[in-house]
């Protein structure tokens, strides 16, 4: 059979964004629906990462007391326009449906950006009493944003996410279930994803449109930019109002509720490309893996290949035993194209058994870090598989914390903040602002530079503005980002 000469994979250090690319095609993640402007084709392999994203986060969702819903992908254009700052905010974004049917609609839906309004209509119909709070439901859904321009899984026109939608008696209540959210993806893009997270509130020009508060999880990618990986929303009384979602308190008084809304979307499947991955491709944190293990038998010339088989699949269903996802790869391919293909895939480990390791009762192990094979004994393999992930999976998180931290720094001078960020160059950046959107305005303008938000652990520090020189009380965080 003739194998294709594989295509190689632009290095990060030439260009970083023909790099991201290059492995998406290479590991087959993704491609552009070029018939469909600004959107993409998620690919089996790409849709398996999501999928093991969305188990992991269901669960929790649910073990909070979540439910799933599903709401209409078509809202009409004057639930949008109810709530003022949420319409001005997505305005640009808006892909309007105006004809159906052959006729054209007495009122015009929008495709949804977000769903606030539609499910805020929804909350007015379900709830009456204090009894039916808290409300918690989760929706699975995709979106559409008319993206000017988009890069494949981190900004795309439609994308698949989920949203997470509660009312509340109480603000209090409200706010506790925003942070209990961001807590939940914060642990899960450490535990899983092996990418560290900073946790803090935005400011008011970069919160959700019509929310209270926003509060987010900020990520170091490998430019050092930062990439925004989930979100939760302090809604306040905003869209309570603007959809008249009432209920009778406890002293039998009706006020409006409290709401909150968080999600993420695919853009964590770019989050894990751009943490991970190098210049051979796709790296994969064993947790969010579809294979965890690929084994390749290598066959001799000899008569000894039904040996090599079955010694791979009692391998197989060792290994599967321990809740690890594995492939026994015995394709009509050379070991080699073999090899190519599970690094490109980002699989965190390969095992090879040919005719020699048969004899010497081991297996050849390659982690996808590995630069050496290496050879690991048949007893309890299983056990020592399953240990070697567990040590990859926190080997992946320790590097990208280390790189944070490498390329985290504390400045006071404007001077030295264009520095920092000449050209595309970027790092993340601890700096005093003096509070205003005036300046905050000024230093994205100058250096194109935002604050990704203002860390939760960011102690009381009195300083200058970095910019404008005013009093400031601690200092936030500044990126250039996606």
């Amino acid at each position: 059979m003739a194998e294709q000469a594989p295509d190689k994979i632009t290095p990060r250090a030439e260009d970083y964004s023909r790099w991201y690319l290059d492995v998406i095609r290479q590991a087959g993640l993704a491609e552009p629906a070029e018939v469909v402007k600004g959107c993409m084709v998620i690919k089996p392999h790409g849709y398996a990462i999501w999928e093991k994203i969305q188990r992991a986060l269901d669960d929790r969702f649910k073990e909070t007391g979540h439910q799933n819903a599903y709401f209409p992908l078509l809202i009409p254009e004057s639930f949008i326009k109810r709530e003022a700052e949420h319409v001005e905010g997505f305005s640009p974004e808006l892909a309007v449906v105006t004809i159906a049917g052959g006729q054209k609609l007495e009122e015009p839906y929008v495709i949804r950006p977000t769903s606030e309004t539609i499910i805020g209509h929804f909350f007015g119909r379900w709830i009456q009493s204090w009894r039916d709070l808290p409300m918690l439901i989760n929706q699975w859904a995709n979106v559409m944003r008319w993206e000017l321009r988009t890069r494949m899984f981190l900004r795309t026109g439609e994308f698949l996410w989920q949203e997470g939608h509660t009312a509340h008696a109480t603000h209090a209540e409200a706010v506790e279930e925003v942070k209990r959210m961001l807590d939940i993806y914060a642990e899960f893009a450490e535990g899983h994803m092996a990418m560290p997270v900073v946790r803090g509130v935005k400011t008011d020009s970069e919160k959700f449109a019509g929310a209270l508060q926003s509060f987010c999880i900020e990520a170091m990618m490998q430019d050092n930019k930062a990439l925004q990986a989930g979100t939760s929303h302090d809604l306040g009384q905003n869209f309570g109002k603007a959809f008249d979602v009432k209920f009778q308190n406890k002293a039998g008084l009706t006020e409006y509720v409290w709401q909150t809304s968080w999600g993420v979307s695919t853009r964590l499947i770019g989050a894990l490309i751009m943490t991970h991955s190098d210049d051979n491709g796709l790296v994969l944190p064993p947790k969010l893996a579809p294979v965890s293990v690929a084994i390749v038998p290598i066959f001799g010339k000899g008569g000894d290949e039904a040996a090599v088989r079955e010694a791979g699949a009692a391998i197989e269903k060792e290994l599967k035993a321990q809740g690890l996802s594995v492939v026994f790869d015995v394709r009509d391919h050379k070991p080699g194209f073999k090899y190519f293909e599970w690094e490109q895939k980002g699989v965190p480990l390969r095992l090879e058994i040919g005719p020699k390791d048969l004899e010497k009762n081991q297996v050849a192990a390659k982690d996808r870090l590995g630069t050496a094979k290496e050879f690991w004994p048949r007893a309890n393999l299983g056990a020592h598989v399953k240990e070697h992930l567990d040590r990859f999976q926190t080997q992946l998180f320790d590097r990208a914390k280390e790189r944070r931290a490498a390329n985290t720094v504390k400045i006071d001078s404007w001077s030295d903040f264009k520095d920092v960020f000449a050209g595309d160059n970027s790092k993340f950046v601890l700096a005093h602002w003096d509070g205003s959107r005036e300046t905050e305005a000024k230093i994205k303008e100058e250096t194109k530079v935002t604050i990704r938000c203002i860390p939760f652990d960011s102690p009381d520090e009195p300083g200058k503005c970095v910019h404008s020189g005013k009093p400031s009380p601690r200092r936030v965080l500044f990126s250039k980002s996606y």
